[in-house]
């Protein structure tokens, strides 16, 4: 399987999108920005959007995707794409979103028989079974309801933690999971130490004590970075890294793991 990172950043500037990642042609784990540098066609493949949270750099592009495509997959009658996130998600995301305020119900479009959304509710632990990949949600912790997910392949899983602080829960699964890849955020450099713990994100000092008592050679990868702070953030990552190899994801990186 391949994992195509569409977007990374905690903000947006140029050359910066914000949190997405296509999981082979089929599968988005969030909807950033980054979902518009995606083709019409690409767009159109799209069966499901597993969202780790309501906030807007994680799910802005739910709807604006749902526009793009209507006409394509209804004239192919093809099923709703699917949303599936926590009942709480999916209801600030009716509330907030798809209101007809902010944005149309795209549930109810292009006709309430035959909608380009629909919103499936998930919970932390359940292992979901999407054509031939199986997901895992994961706990976070973040100032809303908030998951990660873990993608189960045969020589190890591609975790992404979502946005999250300090998560015991998080680790006392990983434990006991292989893990080939770890996507975790740090958004902030350590002399915003207290707004990260105020907002429930991690700076380097904290990701190296939540590495602490991850015992596993996996890859680790760095994600939501705010635009402008990648070199600061990660220098005092790689003064504290460890025994873990460190790098900063990128946008229109390529992930590869065997099925």
């Amino acid at each position: 399987m391949q994992i195509r990172v569409l977007g990374c950043s905690g903000s947006i500037a140029a050359g910066n999108r914000t949190t997405s990642f296509l999981l082979d042609d089929d599968v988005l784990v969030d909807a950033g920005t980054g979902v518009g540098d995606l083709t019409l066609d690409e767009m159109a493949r799209v069966d499901h959007i597993l969202v780790t949270h309501s906030h807007l750099d994680h799910v802005l592009a739910i709807g604006l995707l749902a526009d793009s495509v209507t006409r394509r997959r209804h004239a192919a009658q093809r099923p709703p794409v699917v949303v599936h996130a926590l009942q709480d998600t999916i209801a600030a995301l009716r509330t907030h979103v798809f209101n007809g305020v902010i944005w149309p119900d795209f549930t109810r479009l292009p006709d309430t028989v035959n909608p380009v959304l629909a919103f499936q509710p998930l919970a932390v632990g359940e292992v979901l079974s999407l054509g031939r990949h199986r997901i895992e949600v994961l706990p976070a912790s973040h100032t809303v309801p908030a998951v990660g997910y873990a993608v189960h392949g045969s020589q190890g899983a591609w975790v992404f933690t979502g946005d999250t602080g300090p998560n015991p829960a998080l680790w006392a699964r990983l434990r006991s999971l292989p893990v080939a890849v770890l996507v975790i955020e740090t958004a902030f450099r350590d002399d915003e130490h207290a707004l990260a713990t105020i907002s429930q994100h991690l700076c380097p000092s904290q990701l190296q004590r939540e590495l602490e008592g991850f015992e596993q050679g996996a890859e680790v990868y760095i994600t939501h970075i705010k635009p402008g702070e990648l070199d600061a953030v990660m220098t005092e990552v790689g003064a504290q890294a460890g025994r873990h190899r460190i790098q900063a994801l990128t946008t229109g990186q390529v992930l590869s793991l065997a099925d």
